[in-house]
């Protein structure tokens, strides 16, 4: 049961604002906190697995600081090391308890990090955990004439795990800890399953979308062929199921995803990610009951009930078969949405999300190659602005907060596939923007639609290497994303110089390039015009 079209695009903007792929940071690069030899470490974060009177009771996780040696990556290297709390508690001067080898726990506050360490490593501690006064994590750093020839290394825990160990240890509990910094693998299997669902979507979207084309311009030069006074009605109800972008909606688009953007970032909270929610089960409904009706509709036992209709008020005219469909989909996405925070709810999640997309992308479309030049072109501004720049003004990246749904107490928001990392040591999910997906998908699925319009085979036309374009361009993002310890990356930065340059570069080769950017369609001659060969006189 279709929703009104008006009401799904306005979902369908709230729904691309979230163009970004990510996986999480572990290694935090800070250019504020100045580095100088001794003190030139990066903020890794650092596990801390815990054993209580020799049994593992689970683990923390922290910072390391700025200064002393970096960590083992491995646990099996990692030293299991009796744990001692610091008397002081804040060890600005040297511990009187004699310490062999154990690691310290002291307090933060009263003096610096770096004085803490040294007077640490001057008692014998072979490492140093810094609980903070705070429930989170601070950057250690070294202060301008701080004596940084220092060999343990130094963690900081937040307040409530170094809260718990220090009751441990006062209840003459024996506690042990370790301390390293896994490395996130260099390929995870799920980003290959994102890539593969991210390009099957764009692939499943733009076939439908050409053969729906294809079906409308028959239909189209059927009704021009018989001189038919139908071609007017016909023309009308078709029309009204797509939405043509223009120039200045794709400008448009850019202006009002960015004040979204922003909203959601000052605005992050549970009962706005709530609200998030609501409108992805809306529009997930919506692209699940489309795609459903679609494909069953290809079978004949279920045709007649596609084929007939009944009148409902605010949705208009309705096929039985989608009214059969809605109940399954309307409690799918409310399943989804009671059970979302289960571990494998991600599954249902991602049917929604490609149902949505695909949906997006049959009913959307660009009309011409200097429309989806401008659009991917303030998508790609966009998409580097809000995740490099803003960080200037916001002191943060604005798109990578949103994405992480940070201050909601979400594990994210919605609008994203993402599959678990299997085997990455950190754990976290592998994510991509829907708009990283719909955004080079609409450039895409027009290149196949003018494919056929054009009746080019694949190796004459622009759909192979614009599908191609893209999934190198989602390629060498994930690549670049891993060498940058899996820090977020705006997607469309490297997705739309392949995506966008390729198609460009062979439309001006092939000579296509003018119909393209103007018509975004072949010329087609009238069909019941026949052209009478001319008649020479002897």
């Amino acid at each position: 049961m279709g929703i009104n079209r008006d009401v799904f695009i306005v979902i369908s903007i709230v729904v691309l604002c979230a163009g970004l792929g990510s996986a999480g940071d572990i290694v935090h690069q800070d250019d504020v906190a100045p580095k100088r030899p001794g003190c030139s470490n990066n903020f890794v974060l650092v596990k801390v697995p815990i054993w209580i009177n020799g049994l593992e009771d689970g683990e923390y996780v922290g910072v390391g600081a700025r200064f002393g040696p970096t960590l083992e990556s491995k646990e099996k290297h990692a030293n299991h090391t009796m744990l001692a709390l610091a008397d002081p508690p804040d060890c600005c001067s040297k511990p009187r308890n004699k310490l062999t080898g154990d690691v310290i726990l002291v307090h933060r506050g009263n003096c610096s990090f770096t004085v803490k360490t040294n007077f640490a490593e001057e008692a014998g501690a072979s490492a140093i955990l810094i609980i903070n006064n705070e429930t989170g994590l601070f950057k250690m750093v070294c202060e301008s004439d701080a004596d940084v020839n220092i060999k343990i290394p130094a963690v900081m825990l937040p307040q409530d795990a170094g809260s718990n160990l220090e009751t441990y240890v006062n209840n003459n509990t024996k506690v042990s800890v370790a301390l390293y910094s896994p490395k996130r693998p260099a390929v995870d299997i799920a980003e290959v399953f994102l890539w593969l669902m991210a390009v099957g979507s764009i692939l499943c979207a733009s076939y439908w979308s050409a053969w729906t084309a294809r079906e409308a311009a028959i239909e189209q030069d059927r009704l021009l062929k018989d001189a038919s006074e139908e071609f007017l009605q016909v023309g009308g109800a078709g029309s009204s199921g797509f939405v043509d972008i223009n120039t200045m909606s794709a400008i448009l688009f850019v202006v009002i995803a960015s004040c979204f953007l922003v909203m959601l970032y000052k605005l992050m909270s549970f009962w706005f990610i709530e609200v998030l929610v609501v409108l992805f089960c809306i529009g997930g409904v919506e692209g699940l009951q489309t795609c459903l009706v679609a494909l069953l509709s290809c079978f004949r036992w279920f045709q007649r009930f596609a084929e007939s209709f009944v009148k409902l008020p605010f949705f208009g005219a309705v096929s039985h078969l989608s009214l059969a469909v809605s109940p399954f989909c309307i409690a799918f996405a409310v399943v989804w949405a009671v059970y979302r925070r289960i571990s494998f709810a991600w599954i249902g999640q991602d049917i929604l999300g490609i149902a949505l997309i695909i949906t997006v992308l049959q009913i959307v479309r660009v009309p011409n190659l200097k429309v989806g030049t401008v659009l991917l072109g303030c998508a790609f501004f966009y998409d580097i602005f809000w995740v490099f720049v803003s960080k200037w003004w916001f002191h943060e990246s604005v798109m990578i907060v949103v994405a992480r749904g940070d201050k909601s107490g979400e594990d994210g928001i919605p609008m994203l596939l993402k599959i678990p990392r299997m085997y990455d040591p950190w754990g976290g999910y592998s994510v991509i923007g829907f708009g990283d997906i719909i955004l080079p998908g609409l450039l895409v699925a027009f290149s196949l639609r003018y494919d056929w319009l054009a009746k080019k085979n694949l190796q004459a036309g622009y759909f192979v290497w614009a599908m191609t374009a893209y999934g190198l361009g989602l390629l060498v993002t994930y690549v670049a994303m891993n060498l940058m310890d899996g820090r977020g990356q705006p997607a469309l930065l490297y997705i739309v110089p392949f995506t966008l340059g390729t198609f460009i570069a062979l439309g001006k080769k092939r000579g296509d390039l003018k119909t393209l950017w103007t018509r975004g369609e072949p010329e087609r001659p009238c069909p019941h015009v026949q052209l009478q060969p001319i008649q020479h006189k002897d």
